[in-house]
């Protein structure tokens, strides 16, 4: 994956200048990462408001302290797997700044008190990590010993608990399950499982200070993240923003339109459809009347010629054959929510449908029946992105119930 750069207004952070690899240079950059306690930690994260960068976006801090607060000896995971297809930027992170995301894995295991740290990674980054590591060791960074456990090609297989499984030697698949990782995750002990853009993040952090982090972004939504543009860009790859960018400007960091645009989808596979709105403010803030979020910073544009829902069919096929497999709405509903996107896309009529603009009311009927009632979130996600789709291509769906298709008459 291209890294592209770091917007102008943010500074170059993550993007710093690639170190490939060497410590030599990192530590000549960074310096040796400096050791806090629990207490520090929080308080450092809370007053730099930073949160996860996987997808979720949820506090950092208070996953620390919530790890902090259980029963036994902590163990920290740090999560680089990327199973959504459409994103690059951990990997690009990892083979970029490996050992900011390592000092991160390190300060956050040393504040918590763990004795062991993984770091789950895609095979594409396993050598670039075991090199980074073994280099580490020699300089006598690592006082928490790390592994390396190599995440399986599967969307699912970087849902907190499918982790969990994974490291302890079991299928990558979510587990159905009220206890939270936090409180009993590998081995039974509490587990912190962050993002590697995330530890990298409180890498810097724990150097420069809240306020420094706070410089970029918006006083809601502060900090930088990496941003996967792809599709119809001129030069697909990771750009670096702070929140609350336009739109339109991560789309000419990543080369411009490449044809003109007519949406853009936000947050990956398990994200939304926005209109391809050059001053959309990419924030949670910006994207939320649209049904979106920024995810994990994934950018998808559009062209004018490319069916919207045919596209939309096409990902709805693929996340229903990436389900666990552990509850009715993975093994029945999404495949047959799948199907009849499938048959809208197609205009294609289907047996026991009586017209096709029965297949509007099922997609909505199935819709209801798979969201919310999942083993995991892997159900809500996907049904977030096709009731966007619903709603951003409604002039498509129209079109297509009048046996028209508006990308084709583009064309």
């Amino acid at each position: 994956m291209t890294v592209v750069d770091a917007l102008p207004g943010v500074g170059r952070r993550l993007l710093a200048g690639p170190t490939d690899g060497r410590l030599d240079t990192h530590l000549a950059r960074y310096g040796r990462p400096p050791r806090l306690d629990g207490a520090q930690l929080v308080g450092l994260l809370r007053d730099a408001g930073l949160t996860g960068r996987g997808g979720a976006g949820f506090p950092t801090w208070r996953k620390v302290e919530a790890v902090l607060g259980a029963s036994g000896v902590p163990v920290v995971v740090g999560n680089g797997s990327e199973g959504e297809p459409a994103s690059g930027k951990d990997r690009a992170l990892m083979a970029y700044q490996p050992h900011l995301v390592l000092d991160g894995l390190q300060i956050v295991a040393g504040a918590v008190g763990a004795r062991q740290a993984y770091l789950y990674v895609a095979g594409a980054s396993a050598a670039g990590v075991g090199a980074a590591l073994g280099a580490r060791r020699g300089a006598g960074l690592d006082p928490v010993p790390v592994t390396v456990v190599v995440a399986p090609e599967r969307f699912v297989a970087g849902e907190e608990s499918a982790v969990v499984n994974a490291v302890e030697g079991r299928a990558a698949v979510p587990s159905d399950k009220r206890v939270r990782v936090t409180e009993a995750g590998v081995g039974g002990a509490p587990t912190l499982v962050q993002n590697v853009e995330t530890l990298a993040h409180l890498a810097l952090i724990a150097r420069f200070g809240p306020h420094w982090f706070r410089e970029a972004g918006t006083a809601e939504e502060p900090g930088t993240f990496l941003a996967t543009v792809g599709g119809a860009v001129g030069v697909p790859g990771v750009v670096e923003a702070g929140y609350g960018v336009r739109l339109g400007d991560l789309v000419d960091a990543a080369g411009g339109p490449a044809e003109r645009l007519q949406a853009v989808l936000v947050g990956g596979y398990h994200g939304g459809w926005v209109p391809a709105l050059p001053e959309l403010a990419v924030s949670r803030a910006g994207l939320a009347p649209y049904g979106a979020s920024p995810g994990a910073g994934i950018v998808v544009a559009l062209p004018v010629g490319v069916c919207g829902l045919v596209e939309t069919a096409r990902i709805a096929g693929y996340l229903a054959g990436e389900v666990a497999g552990q509850c009715g709405p993975c093994i029945n509903g999404l495949p047959r929510l799948a199907t009849t996107l499938t048959d809208l896309a197609h205009r294609r009529g289907r047996a026991g449908l009586g017209r096709e603009v029965d297949a509007v009311r099922e997609v909505e009927r199935l819709s209801l029946l798979v969201s919310g009632r999942g083993a995991c979130r892997h159900p809500d996600g996907s049904v977030r992105m096709i009731r966007s789709a619903m709603r951003t291509f409604a002039a498509d769906v129209a079109a297509h119930l009048a046996g028209r298709c508006l990308a084709e008459e583009a064309r």
